[in-house]
């Protein structure tokens, strides 16, 4: 089983995530960012709810580290949520790892 981060099926998620609930009131999505990480800004405007990203799997953590950094600039993402991507960094640093993610910030 793999996770599609396509920006499709992305978009998709966003609407679904957008319309459950009897209010958006303190809503906030959490998401991955996508493949191409160029697709983030049409795929945020899905919604206008606030974001912070997912850090999911990390194979190449100096691309993660591009991807992050751009989609942290949209207008929408507010923060990240990496967990395991920064605590079992590729490289083996948690704390280069997580010096590098607060720099991102």
């Amino acid at each position: 089983m793999r996770n599609d981060l396509s920006a499709e099926a992305v978009t998709r998620s966003i609407a679904i995530a957008s319309g459950l609930g009897g209010t958006s009131a303190y809503t906030w999505l959490k998401l991955p960012v996508t493949e191409a990480v160029d697709d983030m800004p049409e795929v945020l405007r899905t919604s206008t709810l606030p974001v912070v990203l997912l850090g999911g799997e990390v194979g190449d953590q100096e691309a993660a580290y591009e991807r992050w950094g751009k989609a942290l600039r949209l207008p929408t993402v507010q923060g990240m949520v990496v967990g395991r991507s920064l605590l079992y960094p590729a490289e083996g640093s948690v704390e280069k790892a997580v010096d590098t993610a607060v720099g991102l910030l």
